[in-house]
């Protein structure tokens, strides 16, 4: 896939003329339909007047090639977490409004599993022992206390996730050192999960999330890691067309 004329189908072409004479002229044809531009995204040339001028150094940074596959993969990262965090809240209000009517709710529930006792012997499944019967008994007994620590947990873990959302999504580094941390700190707890029981779930889970925190912290150079955010820079810009272009001067 060409990232860079996707990008420019997406959003359109984005040209730009600078007052620098030799790299103008670089960027500048003459067709018999007028003027033409190259694209700083796609390199192409299109008809028209340019979008933009001034001096080189104050052109646009337009993201091309590797890095605006990047800002794909971060964009689609930012709507998981996006969806991830809505979940969380939704949860963390289920809990509160749960806490409210926990009572009703365990009489109702303690009533309803004896009445499920001829099914069971029917269909020759002990619904009554297994181990989610179990586990919503127990939520059920919770002390309302601890409903609400879980309420706020939930809630904070929630937000969180939306805060990495939005920074991930804006493409801002301060997202993506959110969503490095954030995503790191809850590893330890997914291999003590699966030091107790390994399911397919758990398992895919916590190797996204192992890839996730790795391929922030490689190829956008985050704590230092590759030269830091000074290397990221001068990546990013020696990918621009212009500096593509003042480079091709240089040597000539």
């Amino acid at each position: 896939m060409d990232w860079n004329l996707r990008g420019c189908a997406r959003k359109g072409h984005l040209t730009y003329a600078p007052t620098e004479d030799d790299l103008r002229e670089r960027l500048r044809a003459a067709t018999p339909a007028g003027e033409a531009w190259r694209c700083l995204r796609c390199a192409d040339f299109v008809v028209g007047s340019p979008h933009a001028g001034g001096p080189a150094d104050e052109a646009p940074l337009v993201l091309r090639g590797r890095a605006l596959r990047d800002a794909t993969v971060l964009r689609l990262l930012a709507v998981e977490r996006g969806l991830r965090g809505l979940v969380l809240v939704a949860l963390a209000y289920g809990v509160v409004r749960f806490r409210s009517s926990q009572a009703s709710l365990r009489e109702t529930f303690d009533r309803a599993l004896p009445a499920a006792k001829p099914l069971q012997d029917t269909i020759h499944i002990n619904v009554t022992d297994s181990a989610v019967v179990s586990r919503v008994q127990e939520l059920l007994r919770s002390q309302p206390h601890t409903l609400t620590l879980i309420a706020v947990g939930l809630l904070a873990y929630g937000l969180l996730e939306l805060l990495e959302a939005v920074g991930l999504f804006l493409l801002q580094r301060w997202g993506e050192y959110v969503a490095a941390v954030g995503t790191a700190v809850f590893l330890p707890l997914e291999v003590y999960e699966l030091s107790h029981k390994v399911t397919v779930l758990k398992a895919v889970a916590f190797v996204i999330n192992v890839a996730a925190v790795l391929y922030l912290v490689l190829t956008k150079r985050l704590f230092g890691v590759r030269g830091g955010r000074a290397a990221f820079d001068a990546e990013r810009e020696s990918a621009s067309l212009l500096e593509v272009e003042a480079a091709a001067l240089a040597t000539t």
